[in-house]
């Protein structure tokens, strides 16, 4: 069995080639700079070059995308798009518009002169990763299933904040169903408010094999989970300081007791010291926050979570972890099967593992590293 799991940050897209017949820590692996930043740096080429740009594809994830194309506006030079691709700055077309983008229609960006800065948009781009791994001799042919995560606010009804939109969303989910893999589903069950995982599905439509779509945030978390120190811990906080957002879910034997999220650029050690402590209190409310241009918390379990500062129960991962370094909490700073950058995409495989029965007992094997003992590369790949 073969699965690609893509892990798509603001900063990286991690991307892990799981073969049931390898002992995880001998997977082939990519850390690349993230779809958003290859725009990044295509449109500050445009601008360079004082090109009209042109956006089409789909929606895709902002911040750094749209960063640069502001700058290229503010330099004076046009930006055309396609409703989906502006989608990619704002839900909102009209504050699209605002902003001094020209919305076309496909034909008409079809028909825009060969000599403006064309760039398609999508996050996930199955022919550049493939082409990545055939450079080393590495066929994507044979995979059983592909699984993709990204980050997704959804789509809000306009005057309803992006932030509460989403933290009503992981709500809902979280009181569904109680575990971390409550946020991966089939390509063909997505929720039509994630446009995000909807665009995602939509740039894979050409694979034959099936497609689980997941958020970044309980991906890497669930992913924490495999490191040894944290599996041995019956009551734990998890805490992912990505490139653009912080998320921490406290989790029990009877699934996940509370949550909060906030903008990494926003927070110290400090400030998530405080935070991770009210949550292990159990008495973090959502105006702790949200009021202070996070996107807010929830709370399941108010029994106060003992902090055990020598025995790790609170845990850190994330490419932003070193803000931690000096925290009072003395976190244990996670490292499943050796490689804290691939934790995203150990909880992609656990994900599917949940939402694929019939692939359970391989995948499963792998993560409790029951795999086949002394199996090599060497007799894998021929």
């Amino acid at each position: 069995m073969k699965i690609l799991a893509v892990d798509i940050g603001t900063g990286t897209q991690d991307i892990l080639l799981y073969d049931s017949q390898l002992d995880l820590e001998n997977a082939c692996k990519l850390v690349v700079p993230s779809p958003t930043m290859i725009i990044n740096r295509q449109l500050k080429q445009a601008t360079r070059l004082g090109l009209p740009v042109v956006l089409t594809g789909v929606t895709m994830g902002g911040g750094p995308s749209g960063w640069a194309v502001e700058d290229h506006l503010k330099a004076g030079y046009p930006v055309f798009a396609t409703a989906e691709a502006a989608r990619t700055l704002n839900d909102d077309l009209e504050a699209v518009k605002a902003l001094g983008i020209c919305l076309i229609s496909d034909d008409e960006a079809r028909r825009m002169p060969a000599k403006a800065f064309h760039l398609e948009l999508r996050d996930f781009d199955l022919g550049a990763i493939q082409r990545s791994f055939s450079e080393f001799h590495i066929s994507l042919d044979n995979l059983t299933c592909v699984s993709v995560a990204v980050f997704d606010h959804g789509a809000a009804p306009p005057q309803v904040s992006d932030r509460q939109f989403r933290f009503d969303y992981l709500d809902l989910r979280i009181r569904a169903e109680n575990r971390l893999s409550a946020f991966a589903y089939r390509s063909e069950d997505i929720p039509s408010i994630m446009t995000r995982l909807q665009a995602v599905a939509k740039s894979a439509a050409n694979l034959t094999v099936p497609l689980i779509v997941m958020d970044t945030a309980p991906a890497a978390i669930l992913g924490a989970t495999f490191d040894p120190v944290v599996a041995s811990r019956r009551q734990v906080m998890i805490a992912n300081i990505g490139n653009f957002h912080t998320l921490a879910f406290r989790l029990g034997t009877d699934g996940i007791e509370g949550v909060f999220e906030h903008h990494t650029g926003e927070i110290t050690f400090t400030i998530l010291d405080k935070l991770l402590g009210l949550l292990a209190d159990g008495t973090l409310q959502n105006r702790d926050v949200f009021d202070h241009h996070g996107h807010g918390a929830l709370v399941y379990n108010t029994l106060p979570m003992p902090l055990i500062k020598d025995g790790f129960n609170v845990v850190v991962t994330g490419p932003r972890r070193s803000i931690l370094k000096n925290s009072v909490m003395n976190p244990h700073f996670a490292v499943p099967f050796g490689d804290m950058m691939m934790a995203g995409c150990y909880g992609l495989l656990a994900a599917v593992a949940d939402i694929m029965p019939d692939w359970r007992e391989p995948i499963q094997a792998s993560l409790n590293s029951r795999a086949t003992p002394g199996t090599a590369p060497w007799d894998i790949y021929e």
